[in-house]
């Protein structure tokens, strides 16, 4: 019977393994040599995770903190953003005087209240209020009123570093604060629009829409909310604007784009004429059935009209013949190019116009009926006052369509200006094809003939284009009264777009006015 082994020489062949581990790695023999240690491998994946993470979070922070900075910074829901509208010192809205439209102003409560000196100016201008938020330019502009959106790069990483972190910026604008309650007043109840434009710079210089509210009255704390409910029961939509969001058949002013797509393309040229046209004003125009009609008038019926003849007389059934020859595709490309079918670039919200309601088998026109009726402004197009004031402004600008805008710049606190310039948006048709049409225009409201359709619209002294739309509705309805143009034509500072909802015909409500407005404004201007 053996003794068991004696502790001593289980402890020396415990040292004597753990001894040889060793000499066998460095004799490189077995899988082992290839292996690093376990703690340096866990060492190893460890730093690799922390590198891993720690460059996350660093490019997620230059991400937030820079990248998204400006966004986070004017967001509605950031709580900076909803602690500077109540209490910063926001900025002011001015007119191209310095006419102050919107400022801040101590309420009963602790926070300011916003107070609109030129009401007339709701369109624009919209408001801010506490408990209804902001319409308007005080919402595309909150940013910058609050002074929370700068426009210096990279201000909005170290403002949170400031110990002030709000610098409003006042807004100033093209408008003019007398032209703008002269054109209010010339539509006074009845609903409509008026949209007038610098035509080289594409600038604003009235904006108005009718019926319309009053923001002073919004933004009371006390009585807003009763108010606002009144103006969203109303059936005429006050809230609404009509210059940028009212969509309306244009009938005859629709006549130039179709004049524009017909030269253009040179589907027509000055002299084309149709032989069967002065037929055609006692029987109709029969395009598939359907019999296309010339308002009663007892001059130039009995000759041929060319373009000029046509556009002073706005011959529906000539603008017909020549959509038809023009073709639904180039027609639509034109149309296009003024902006229709797209929301404008513009600072306030915008309805995209139409030429067509779309998915019809003649590219985008149920047939040839509608495409004649499209062509004189009928049927399914559809038009915003600005829209066709951007038209006028084109024509009158040798063919080159500027943006439209309504901020001229943008002023600090500290007093530093930054002018907002104008910008060229695209050219849609040739500088000689404009100027034809502009003579037309002219003709169409100083004309031996056109006179007795818009010569009302003439500015007294100063050569007047235009071109006057009565745009027939269905049923019973009285048709929408429209004009626009531009003044002086042989140097134009104004162009102008004025509807009148039911006016009757453009002579009656819409041209009148437009003259009345452009003798004010260039009458200013002097």
């Amino acid at each position: 019977m053996s003794s068991p082994p004696r502790a001593g020489s289980r402890l020396r062949r415990g040292l004597g393994r753990l001894g040889r581990a060793p000499r066998g790695e460095l004799r490189g023999t077995g899988q082992g040599a290839s292996r690093p240690a376990p703690v340096a491998a866990s060492l190893l994946r460890l730093s690799l995770a922390l590198v891993v993470g720690y460059g996350a979070l660093a490019t997620g922070l230059a991400y937030w903190q820079v990248i998204e900075a400006q966004r986070l910074t004017a967001d509605p829901a950031n709580p900076l953003t909803l602690s500077a509208a109540r209490q910063a010192p926001r900025g002011s809205i001015l007119d191209a005087n310095g006419t102050v439209l919107a400022r801040n102003v101590r309420g009963g409560g602790s926070d300011p209240l916003r107070e609109y000196p030129v009401p007339e100016a709701a369109p624009v201008v919209g408001y801010r209020s506490v408990i209804f938020g902001t319409s308007g330019l005080e919402r595309a502009y909150d940013g910058q009123l609050t002074g929370l959106r700068s426009l210096r790069p990279g201000d909005e990483f170290f403002r949170k570093f400031r110990d002030q972190p709000y610098d409003p910026y006042d807004l100033l604008l093209s408008l003019d604060a007398r032209f703008q309650r002269a054109a209010a007043q010339a539509l006074g109840e009845r609903h409509g629009a008026v949209v007038a434009i610098e035509p080289s710079t594409g600038r604003v210089l009235a904006m108005v829409s009718s019926p319309t509210f009053d923001p002073n009255r919004v933004v009371d704390p006390d009585r807003g909310r009763r108010y606002v409910s009144r103006l969203r029961e109303r059936d005429d939509s006050p809230l609404l604007n009509r210059a940028t969001q009212g969509l309306y058949v244009p009938g005859s002013v629709f006549k130039i784009v179709t004049a524009s797509a017909g030269l253009g393309s040179g589907a027509i040229n000055p002299d084309t004429i149709y032989e069967s046209q002065p037929e055609e004003y006692e029987t109709g125009f029969l395009v598939s059935g359907f019999r296309i009609r010339d308002f009663p008038r007892n001059f130039q019926t009995d000759n041929p009209l060319d373009f000029f003849e046509a556009t002073e007389v706005s011959s529906n059934i000539w603008y017909a013949h020549a959509g038809l020859d023009t073709g639904a595709p180039t027609l639509l490309e034109w149309a296009q190019r003024y902006g229709f079918g797209e929301r404008l670039p513009f600072e306030l919200s915008t309805q995209p116009s139409q030429v067509t309601g779309g998915g019809g088998p003649l590219d985008g026109f149920v047939d040839r009926v509608e495409l004649a009726n499209a062509a004189y402004g009928q049927g399914q197009v559809l038009v915003t006052p600005l829209q066709m004031a951007l038209v006028a402004a084109t024509i009158a600008n040798d063919g080159l369509l500027m943006q439209p805008k309504l901020v001229a710049g943008l002023r600090s606190a500290t007093g530093s200006l930054t002018e907002v310039g104008p910008e060229a948006w695209r050219q849609v048709l040739s500088p000689t094809d404009a100027r034809t049409i502009g003579r037309a225009m002219q003709l169409a409201v100083e004309g031996e003939f056109g006179s007795r359709l818009a010569g009302r619209a003439k500015v007294p002294g100063v050569p007047t284009a235009g071109k006057s739309g009565t745009a027939q509705l269905a049923g019973e309805q009285d048709p929408h009264s429209w004009f626009i143009g531009y003044a002086p034509a042989d140097d134009p500072q104004i162009a102008i777009a004025v509807i009148v909802e039911h006016g009757g015909a453009g002579a009656q409500r819409a041209v009148p006015m437009a003259g009345e407005l452009m003798d004010f404004y260039l009458d200013l201007s002097r």
